[in-house]
């Protein structure tokens, strides 16, 4: 099998790689900070069904938790299975909702009192108190634990092929399985360090973009 054609066969499994990636954190993001007012709500059992909810995405793996959502509903229900990319799309959006929605909790609850105390007695509402006072020094704190997140996406992208999901990963996988050779393995570690390392690159010029500001 000639370099070309162990490029092209990647490149398929890359664009699928990058269709996880980038649908995640278009569905986690807000999703994220959804769950991050709920587990910060003053309505005790909202917050603590949230926080329990969290709790337990936080602490079983993602693995497991796509075998569930992929399995689950014929299993347990004798339903129609969803198509495994979008089983896959769903255990990845929750469970990367649930960890940024204590990245968003823990900035906002950094903050400190006297700031919301201040905007009140200026005459603004909560709403511009969060918007005008809050929001920007909640994502200067934000920006590194979730560069973080967002830079394991990347690599936990291959998990995708526990359901057969023919991602960057798996699409090694086989060949090296069919073809008995083994450097495409090494191939598709530069594709991971590449984009991580851009990835990288861009957090790191938005945190200096953010240095100005110092609250």
């Amino acid at each position: 099998m000639s370099f070309i054609d162990v490029t092209m066969q990647l490149l398929d499994g890359f664009k699928v790689t990058m269709l996880i990636f980038f649908l995640t954190l278009v569905g986690a993001i807000p999703l994220g900070l959804i769950i991050s007012f709920g587990s910060m709500s003053k309505l005790k059992p909202l917050r603590w069904l949230t926080r329990t909810v969290v709790w337990i995405i936080r602490g079983t793996p993602l693995m497991l938790q796509i075998i569930i959502i992929f399995y689950g509903p014929g299993l347990i229900f004798g339903a129609a299975p969803l198509p495994r990319l979008s089983s896959v799309l769903v255990a990845f959006i929750v469970n990367y909702a649930a960890y940024f929605s204590e990245i968003y909790r823990g900035g906002i609850e950094s903050i400190p009192v006297g700031q919301y105390e201040a905007g009140q007695v200026l005459g603004m509402t909560k709403t511009q108190i969060f918007f005008k006072i809050v929001l920007f020094q909640v994502i200067k704190r934000i920006v590194p634990p979730m560069g973080n997140e967002i830079i394991t996406l990347v690599k936990d992208t291959s998990l995708a092929r526990v359901v057969a999901v023919v991602e960057l990963a798996k699409a090694a996988q086989d060949i090296v399985g069919l073809k008995g050779i083994i450097w495409p393995t090494f191939y598709i570690g530069a594709f991971y360090l590449l984009v991580s390392g851009a990835l990288t690159l861009l957090f790191a010029r938005i945190e200096k973009k953010l240095d100005y500001y110092k609250g």
